[in-house]
């Protein structure tokens, strides 16, 4: 849905959301170091399970970063839903105006 937006307006949803774009990129990591270790585990040894401490907290870090993943994830879905984005309106330009105060970037191209 931001690919439906002026540039503009993505800025914006970047800015909005950019909480929830670093806990994806965490959870991709924890993810993929986790299912390598598995893989390197099994690689080594693929008649018996080894289970090792490092393992055993990628796992748990991996879990937890999972379970915010998502519902972040949930929660930026249902906001995108929101139409205001979308439509010039008020909302829109005083969301410009405190973003330009704050930052002080001219979002003019």
């Amino acid at each position: 849905m931001m690919f439906n937006t002026s540039v503009f307006q993505v800025a914006l949803l970047l800015e909005r959301f950019k909480g929830s774009l670093m806990l994806c990129a965490i959870y991709l990591t924890l993810s993929i170091s986790f299912h390598c270790s598995v893989v390197s585990l099994r690689w080594l040894e693929s008649n018996s399970l080894t289970w090792t401490n490092v393992l055993q907290v990628l796992s748990v870090f991996q879990r937890v970063a999972a379970v915010l993943y998502y519902y972040f994830y949930k929660r930026t879905t249902e906001c995108l839903g929101d139409p205001r984005p979308y439509d010039d309106s008020v909302w829109l330009r005083d969301s410009f105006a405190r973003a330009r105060q704050r930052g002080g970037r001219d979002w003019r191209i």
